[in-house]
């Protein structure tokens, strides 16, 4: 008997024990389910205490399971009102209402200010732009006085932050002997700008560069009215003579003179010349004796006046008449009012014409002639030469009223 007790004993531990773990994970469910409202945490804990415990005997593990309950309880218990308080303060704070500050309208705060209370003034804004705009543009002429001067240049006073400062070699044209004397400190002149200011606010200015720039202009506006002018011939080189005209330097070339075989005799003489070209930009400058001569016999022409000539050239356009050393132009538009087949059947070379003034272009030293204002009728010119030519000075002043006010 013994040994079949024996023999049994195990197997009922062992059934026990199979029977203990069936029991087991009803447990664990009943106990994950009174305390599903715990953390994860916790249930995590009590699966690794399970799986530590011993098979051996199932009351020791229903006495731990219901120990472990028993704790689990008590712990559920003694969270559950921090919880529970955790959850009150924080609808409490979300129940807290901000104090409610009342907002005035059109009220304006302390730091700000309107406009009106800068004592905005607008000369006076528009005053202080003026006073810091920088003085002196390269090409602008002002006015100034003279404050100091150095060995190597002086100083203006020309309104701005800074003076002006003028070297001496810009002072006025050629060489300056008696500088202090010529430039006293006081004395107010007039220059030009020609390097805009540094950044001490300083201008460079030029007496020198205003004197050409009036010259430049006088020589021009001289030029385009075809007066002519005295100048006295200084010196030569291979291709003429140079002379000065208004502080310029100028050039008259061989081929302009009236004896340029003997051009070097006319040194220290004066001659009456014309301008051929003014070019300020290329400081070019060259005068023509030849074209005085022609402006001169200008002077003795007007428009409408009718004169005689010889035909010097017949080209395709018209006829050149010599006036008497000068030419004119006959061209074919103003030769006749009827249809022209060929010019050389109105006139030929060294035929002598009777012909109105119609231009006279001094600046260019252009005469512009008309015979088709001599006819009675369209084309007589080309019929009747001979009796157009005979009662040119009759046919003349009848014309007299188209010229006019033109002169």
């Amino acid at each position: 008997m013994k040994g079949v007790s024996d023999n049994n004993a195990p197997k009922k531990i062992k059934s026990e024990g199979n029977q203990s773990e069936l029991k087991k994970p009803l447990q664990v469910l009943q106990l994950n389910k009174k305390n599903s409202s715990n953390d994860t945490s916790k249930n995590s804990s009590t699966k690794e205490k399970h799986n530590f415990e011993d098979d051996g005997s199932s009351s020791i593990h229903q006495k731990d399971y219901e120990l472990e309950s028993k704790n689990l309880n008590t712990n559920s218990l003694e969270k559950e009102p921090e919880y529970k308080n955790a959850e009150k303060s924080t609808l409490s704070f979300n129940k807290l209402e901000k104090p409610h500050v009342p907002i005035e309208k059109n009220k304006l705060s302390i730091d700000e200010r309107t406009v009106d209370e800068f004592d905005f003034d607008e000369d006076q804004f528009l005053a202080a732009l003026n006073d810091n705009e920088p003085i002196g543009l390269t090409g602008e002429t002002i006015g100034g006085k003279i404050i100091a001067l150095e060995s190597d240049g002086l100083y203006i006073d020309i309104g701005g932050k800074a003076p002006g400062y003028m070297p001496k070699k810009e002072c006025g044209l050629g060489v300056i002997t008696n500088f202090k004397e010529k430039f006293p400190i006081g004395l107010e002149m007039e220059v030009l700008v020609i390097k805009e200011q540094n950044a001490d606010g300083m201008v460079t200015v030029s007496a020198r560069a205003l004197i050409l720039r009036k010259s430049w202009d006088k020589v021009s506006k001289i030029s385009r009215s075809g007066e002519l002018i005295d100048v006295l011939a200084n010196g030569f080189n291979r291709g003429g003579l140079t002379c000065d005209v208004e502080g310029l330097r100028g050039f008259i070339p061989r081929s302009q003179l009236e004896d340029g075989a003997n051009y070097q005799s006319l040194v220290n003489k004066t001659l009456k010349v014309a301008f051929l070209e003014v070019n300020p930009e290329s400081k070019k400058l060259v005068l023509s004796e030849k074209k005085a001569t022609l402006l001169q016999k200008f002077e003795t022409l007007k428009l409408g006046q009718l004169i005689e000539g010889k035909v010097l050239a017949v080209k395709p356009y018209g006829f050149f008449i010599d006036l008497g050393g000068v030419s004119g132009l006959l061209h074919q538009s103003s030769l006749t009012k009827g249809n022209i087949r060929d010019l050389r059947e109105i006139f030929v070379e060294g035929e002598f014409v009777k012909a109105l003034i119609t231009e006279i272009d001094r600046e260019r030293g252009r005469i512009g002639l008309d015979t088709a204002l001599l006819e009675n009728s369209p084309g007589e010119l080309l019929v009747e030469k001979e009796k157009v030519m005979n009662e040119a000075n009759e046919r003349a002043q009848k014309t007299n009223a188209l010229f006019q006010g033109k002169d």
